[in-house]
């Protein structure tokens, strides 16, 4: 059997050897146990799963400590940005909680008998239902808030599906503490055994996405990472959903307006946001469009003033390192390409340190749209409205898109937020991407290649993703769901066309 092993990413060194990889045997096991739970896991009802959610929130929460603790030391993200993670993860939690109070993501709808325009029709009754066993995969940057504990297992759990999870290699450790902790307070809160389970290693990542009995699949990672699973999923007998958030580059637009009023402002801004948590959000604005003259000039100074202050951050692990190397170097030898700015470069631990850098370009050579994993900026620089426009169209597809604008502002900013519409899930305006609000509004998906499907991965419509529609016809009340009983109930319904509220 092959070690798992816990890397400190601030050394490089091998700290602890968490478990073995999971074997073939092993992962049929899980997935079976899955299968087996999932009656009862949604026989638990609404109000059953409401509670078991807060109940893993609860122990989270009681745990807190020592999961910040081994995060950080397996992360060397810090204890600040880790408990903020963990409290988004508890609050993620109990937001699905609500949501299965509330009830309306059932989409319960009922159609009495009767005649229609088109003749006689029977009695029709519709709902969403669980899939079944959900395959998790946790992502590397997050080893909270999209991993174990995380919103896939949260949208999952709530939709009434138990749930296996891949384990990421960059912080094994904190993936088995969590998802003991998660297994334990299910066991406490009711839930049947295995409603969540881990699997580790890369080789039973790909067996659990090929089991037979998962459902669905959730994917948090490179695009690199996302077409092998997808391949695996090709070749199933029976496909299945894959849910991907793969890469995005991010752009952000300023208009002339917006460098004229605050090029200072924006400058920091826009440096602190995509060196945010060593650059590695998959929100981290990757290239910003700045317009040509005096104004440009001063944001691209303040943001060259940041970076040259900028400490280098400990990436994740020693792939996101060399592929930062990597890249960072091949994007500089483009053509058109200059450096206009390199921070701190750290003291040589044997870590997996990245020195920041801020580039430049003239227009968008090949290649230089590529997501790049780490804390780099790159800058466009237009000359007016038709170059401006001609870039835009030029931009791969991403998670978000922000428009900077001056003060009352709209005419530019409505052209361009019109233009980055089709590339984009969220535009912003005078902000920064790389914060996710988790609530009812939020949406983070986008076209190919930041996410392959038109569901989103953050916020509570996040459970529709693992559920799938079934229709009652003619069927006795003694065998409806409590959903689609005739009379009162404690959630909306769409009730002969008509939308009944509880």
């Amino acid at each position: 059997m092959t070690d798992v092993v816990s890397i400190d990413p601030r050394t490089g060194a091998a700290v602890e050897t968490v478990t073995t990889e999971t074997t073939p045997d092993q992962v049929d096991a899980l997935v079976a146990a899955a299968a087996a739970a999932a009656p009862g896991l949604e026989a638990l009802g609404r109000t059953g799963r409401a509670e078991l959610l807060d109940t893993l929130a609860d122990a989270l929460e009681a745990r807190r400590e020592d999961v910040v603790a081994v995060a950080d030391r397996e992360t060397g993200l810090g204890p600040g940005r880790l408990n903020g993670e963990l409290t988004r993860t508890c609050f993620q939690l109990r937001l699905f909680g609500e949501v299965l109070r509330e009830g309306s993501y059932v989409e319960a709808t009922v159609d009495h008998a009767g005649d229609t325009p088109m003749g006689p029709r029977p009695d029709l009754r519709r709902m969403l239902v669980p899939l079944g066993p959900v395959a998790v995969f946790g992502a590397s940057n997050f080893p909270l808030a999209f991993s174990v504990p995380g919103g896939d297992t949260a949208a999952a759990l709530a939709a009434g599906n138990p749930v296996v999870i891949k384990a990421h290699g960059s912080h094994p450790a904190t993936s088995q503490l969590c998802a003991e902790i998660l297994a334990a307070a299910a066991t406490k809160a009711g839930a049947p055994d295995a409603t969540t389970g881990i699997v580790h290693g890369l080789a039973a990542g790909a067996a659990l996405v090929a089991a037979p009995q998962i459902r669905a699949v959730g994917f948090t990672g490179s695009l690199t990472g996302g077409k092998a699973l997808m391949e695996i999923i090709e070749r199933r007998p029976e496909p299945i959903p894959f849910f991907g958030e793969l890469a995005s580059l991010n752009p952000v637009l300023v208009t002339p307006a917006a460098a004229a009023e605050r090029a200072a402002a924006l400058g920091t801004g826009l440096v602190g946001s995509f060196t945010l948590g060593g650059g590695q959000f998959c929100t981290k604005p990757g290239l910003t469009l700045l317009p040509a003259g005096p104004d440009g000039d001063a944001v691209l100074d303040a943001m060259a003033g940041a970076v040259r202050d900028a400490a280098a951050p400990v990436l994740l692990n020693a792939g996101i390192a060399q592929g930062y190397r990597t890249l960072s170097e091949r994007l500089r030898g483009l053509p058109g390409v200059t450096t206009v700015a390199t921070g701190t470069t750290g003291e040589d631990t044997g870590g997996f340190t990245a020195t920041p850098l801020l580039l430049a370009a003239n227009g968008l050579p090949d290649g230089l749209t590529e997501e790049c994993f780490g804390p780099l900026g790159v800058v466009v620089r237009y000359d007016g409205a038709d170059e401006l426009f001609a870039l835009l169209a030029a931009l791969p597809s991403s998670l978000t898109a922000t428009v900077h604008r001056g003060t009352g502002e709209t005419e530019l900013p409505g052209a361009v937020s019109a233009a980055l519409r089709p590339r984009a899930g969220r535009i912003l305006f005078d902000g920064f991407p790389t914060g996710v609000a988790v609530s009812w509004a939020q949406h983070h998906g986008g076209p190919w290649p930041s996410t392959n499907t038109q569901h989103t991965s953050v916020g509570t419509t996040a459970i529709r993703r693992f559920l799938r529609p079934v229709t009652w016809q003619d069927a006795p009340a003694e065998l409806l769901p409590t959903e689609l009983v005739d009379g009162p109930i404690d959630l909306p319904r769409r009730i002969d066309g008509v939308l009944v509220l509880p």
